[in-house]
């Protein structure tokens, strides 16, 4: 049976611990995320509090981590999701993505209602991927595709 928290407090705990096992045991998300069949970008963002797990991902990554059978239990709970601090974030990489939509957030509305019309694209129907890629001028480059199924708002 699901069950859903309203306390942020419970699995951000857990992401704590789960983040200390991580580097105690000197894991990548990669290698935490390959025994769930899940995607990287999806498993770690469960561990890190934003997402439920299903029952036997969530024991995966509890007994890679060595968390126990509380922390695969409260791996499945739904989580409150998003971040816990009002305001502007702070850490630097967090900004940036705010900076980010906030120059470019009235381009990308602009886009997407133009090609599709008017409605979202979801968040919860989506798919999240990183990658590094060389750069030809020097250096490497973040690639990062937010991959997100379209709904049309319906008139009622």
């Amino acid at each position: 049976m699901p069950h859903a928290l309203f306390d942020p407090a419970p699995r951000q705990q857990l992401a704590a611990t789960a983040v200390e096992a991580k580097i105690r045991k000197d894991l990548t998300w990669e290698r935490i995320a390959e025994p769930t069949g899940l995607s990287v970008a999806f498993v770690t963002a469960a561990v890190l509090g934003q997402h439920p797990l299903p029952a036997d991902a969530a024991h995966a990554v509890a007994e890679l981590l060595d968390l126990g059978p509380d922390a695969a239990a409260l791996l499945q709970a739904i989580p409150t999701r998003g971040p816990d601090t009002p305001g502007l974030p702070t850490d630097p990489t967090i900004y940036r993505f705010h900076e980010m939509l906030m120059v470019y957030g009235t381009t990308l509305k602009a886009l997407i209602h133009e090609q599709f019309g008017d409605g979202i694209i979801s968040a919860i129907n989506f798919r999240l991927d990183v990658r590094k890629v060389a750069d030809p001028e020097g250096g490497e480059r973040a690639v990062i595709t937010l991959d997100g199924k379209y709904l049309p708002t319906k008139p009622f």
